[in-house]
């Protein structure tokens, strides 16, 4: 069987939806569809069922996504492997993985004073949500992570090792000029009666957690598609919003914070996998360690 197949079908399992993986993969959604269909004709399975939302994977096809996967990550340990060998030097890249609010400050810093130690390497860097980021690493896309703990929180698995970097206290965005900026620490009460913009719901569940604590509740009115986005409606005084504490040193120059009493927490952690870790995650994690040890 083509491993190109196997790769377009664990895709699809990861993304949900024929036509974001057909985006990903640089094909055409019909092709995606013919490539899934062939991979059932060949085993004599329905791999997928659909529903509202996009396509999961059937009981057999999620054993099948599992079992490919493995094989995939195998395959993708051997090309590297013989690529190393070949050019008699340590040549991988390394993916680095960061949640939103990390990507924009504390990590690229990090990365900064990783090749400053180890000298230059090639890397990229991935944002993405925790879930999407666990979910990378296990496939082998990604060789670190920087995730947290914050709602649906993070799943337990044997094949990701993962290591605490420390608590990141939640804080309020405001826009500049807002009655509060420049006050503070201070008590959901006072900001029960605003609109609040929230961009993830990891971020809402900790601001309605918080509130119910308080025995207030607060009024979401705006969403937003990202976190420049939910920022902008911030700035321009549509709403406020919750945001970690550690992006506060990478904030647009039209917004402030005020921080909570007794504020809501989230976990920082860095992910790697198990097995054929690569050879500067290690040294990363130290960086990021050293970073958060202020904080």
């Amino acid at each position: 069987m083509d491993l190109t197949v196997w790769r377009t079908f664990v895709t699809v399992c990861r993304l949900g939806s024929l036509s974001a993986a057909a985006a990903e993969l640089n094909h055409t959604q019909s092709a995606v569809s013919r490539q899934i269909a062939g991979l059932e004709r060949q085993l004599g399975l329905s791999l997928l069922e659909r529903h509202a939302r996009g396509v999961r994977p059937t009981p057999a096809g999620e054993v099948f996504r599992r079992h490919a996967l493995a094989t995939l990550n195998e395959a993708d340990r051997a090309v590297r492997a013989a690529r190393d060998a070949r050019d008699g030097a340590f040549s991988r890249p390394l993916a680095v993985g960061a949640a939103p609010s990390l990507a924009s400050g504390i990590v690229p810093e990090a990365i900064r004073g990783l090749l400053k130690q180890v000298g230059a390497i090639r890397w990229s860097l991935v944002p993405g949500l925790s879930a999407q980021l666990h979910e990378r690493v296990i496939a082998g896309d990604i060789d670190i992570a920087v995730v947290t703990d914050a709602p649906p929180g993070l799943p337990q698995d044997q094949r990701l090792e993962r290591r605490f970097l420390g608590l990141d206290d939640m804080v309020v965005v405001l826009p500049v000029g807002h009655p509060l900026a420049g006050t503070g620490p201070v008590d959901i009460q006072a900001l029960a009666d605003q609109a609040w913009v929230e961009d993830n719901d990891g971020s809402a569940a900790l601001l309605r957690q918080h509130a119910a604590r308080a025995g207030v509740s607060v009024r979401i009115d705006l969403s937003a598609a990202d976190l420049p986005g939910k920022l902008a409606l911030v700035a321009t005084g549509h709403a406020i919003a919750l945001i970690p504490g550690v992006l506060t040193c990478a904030l647009r120059t039209d917004v402030t914070t005020v921080r909570l009493v007794d504020p809501p927490t989230r976990g920082i952690y860095t992910i790697t996998p198990r097995r054929d870790p690569h050879r500067c995650a290690q040294t990363l994690h130290d960086r990021l360690a050293a970073a958060f040890a202020p904080l």
